[in-house]
């Protein structure tokens, strides 16, 4: 990370990215985990899919994706005319690495009947490898149009392969990987919150584990829980099952509800990663450039359309082998 001069005030740094955007005609997206300093500055704030799509229908040259690394490579998938950069190289994702594109070819002969879906939390090598991509708020959905008798090699996040597996009764085989972060959040925690603030209502992203999820009044993507409390009328208050840094938007969208993190231990440091300087220094050193290869990006682009695709009951199909 580039660390913030001490003789430039914030106020002055905002407005040399500011400047610097508008001679790269760029673009900066936030995810909604960033710290508030980082959405604050973003054009747009969201999660990973929802800014890729965005950012491929501006006019913009340059994108700069204040994530992680993932999230860039999947907006270079859909925009590979733009320059797409990640203000701090190292901003990774453990639950991506937990499948390689080997490791998802290895499965796929021990399973050569299923239907690999793959969660946007993927390198695009295992993306490639993939036959339709997921989110979390259409894992349920997804698994659904999968045709009866297939079964589903869920890639590779185990809470969302079994929240999926349960809500549709499908046959999924799950894989051993999840976000650490969500995955610390235990039952206990939940209890304690609850007794600590017991009219809120919580809400909890599916990356969670089971029994936590059981907890919940409500399961959702990040999408789906801002949605889900924009919805609800003033004065109600929250327990918010996920990355801290949702608090923030949260908070600024509803300023009549209340909103508590689960436990104090859901933040993810790779996403804390990313500061006011390292954006400045990545418009002005045109830095670090995230592309993928054509190869691989036509292989995994086919299957994030195949997901683009879906809607309802005009959900793309894989028949039975014969």
């Amino acid at each position: 990370m580039t660390d913030l001069p001490n003789d430039i005030p914030v106020k002055d740094l905002i407005e040399q990215i500011a400047v610097l955007k508008k001679e790269r005609e760029a673009v900066i997206l936030a995810h909604n985990y960033q710290p508030p300093e980082i959405q604050d500055l973003a054009d747009y704030t969201g999660d990973s899919l929802e800014l890729s799509m965005i950012a491929a229908k501006t006019a913009a040259k340059t994108i700069v994706f204040c994530g992680v690394r993932f999230m860039a490579e999947t907006a270079s998938i859909l925009s590979p005319e733009k320059t797409v950069l990640l203000p701090v190289l190292e901003a990774g994702c453990t639950l991506a690495d937990y499948a390689t594109a080997e490791e998802v070819r290895e499965m796929k002969k021990k399973h050569p009947d299923a239907v690999v879906v793959t969660y946007v939390n993927s390198s695009a090598e295992v993306k490639a490898e993939t036959d339709i991509c997921c989110t979390s708020a259409n894992a349920v959905e997804i698994v659904r149009s999968v045709a009866p008798g297939r079964p589903v090699l869920f890639v590779s996040d185990y809470n969302l392969g079994h929240y999926a597996a349960k809500k549709t009764g499908r046959e999924v085989i799950l894989w051993s990987g999840c976000c650490p972060t969500h995955a610390l959040l235990s039952t206990f925690a939940v209890a304690k919150a609850r007794k600590k603030w017991p009219e809120a209502k919580v809400l909890m992203h599916p990356e969670c584990k089971p029994e936590v999820l059981e907890l919940a009044d409500f399961v959702g993507s990040t999408s789906g829980i801002l949605r889900h409390a924009k919805e609800q009328p003033d004065g109600t208050s929250f327990i918010v099952g996920t990355e801290v840094g949702i608090l923030h938007r949260l908070q600024k969208e509803n300023p009549g509800k209340a909103f508590h993190a689960a436990s104090d231990f859901l933040i993810c440091p790779m996403m804390k990663m990313i500061t006011l300087a390292d954006v400045k220094a990545s418009l002005e050193k045109t830095q670090f450039v995230i592309s993928v290869a054509a190869d691989v990006r036509k292989r995994a682009l086919k299957a994030v359309h195949a997901m683009l695709q879906y809607q309802g009951a005009a959900a793309p199909q894989f028949p039975q082998k014969v």
